[in-house]
């Protein structure tokens, strides 16, 4: 198949950093404004050649949010974002992100102004992320952070198993 061919079925490709934090039992999201600031998001960008996407987004979290922390080296979950309004050239533009936890430690002046970055609980988080996006969006971006819930919880219950039992049951 000729790569022209390819390319233009081929939707551009984003790295997403799922910041979050854990507040005794509970978890929060640090969610940012998008670059015109009526909606909110997760810190995310393009990934730069030479650069894993894991630390494309870790560099995303730090740009955006002005978060710093550990970022899990592989994506845990991948959706589609749109950019962009119909009525507005270039019109709608899909992206594929990678989405990749990074749970937050410590928190600075981002680096781009007009961000905003804030901490959500899960269920606010969800319903702001959906607020003023097509349901498609909406409904992809709340998938986000419940497969992120799942992630963190997942890591809380193997590390409070006996290593004999998380051998014996991956």
């Amino acid at each position: 198949m000729p790569s022209g061919r390819m390319s233009r079925h081929t939707l551009p490709l984003q790295v997403a950093a799922i910041c979050f934090r854990k507040k005794g039992t509970s978890v929060e999201f640090l969610l940012v404004n998008t670059n015109g600031g009526g909606k909110w998001t997760f810190p995310k960008g393009d990934p730069e050649a030479g650069m894993s996407h894991s630390k494309a987004a870790e560099r995303e979290a730090w740009e955006e949010a002005g978060a710093r922390g550990m970022v899990e080296p592989h994506h845990f979950h991948v959706y589609i974002h749109s950019k962009g309004v119909f009525w507005k050239p270039p019109g709608v533009q899909e992206y594929v992100i990678k989405a990749f936890l990074l749970e937050v430690k410590e928190t600075f002046q981002p680096l781009e102004n007009m961000r905003n970055p804030t901490w959500f609980g899960p269920d606010k988080a969800r319903v702001i992320l959906a607020k003023g996006r097509e349901i498609k969006y909406a409904r992809e971006m709340q998938t986000v952070v419940d497969r992120a819930m799942q992630q963190i919880l997942g890591h809380q219950v193997l590390l409070s198993k006996p290593r004999s039992e998380m051998i014996a049951n991956p």
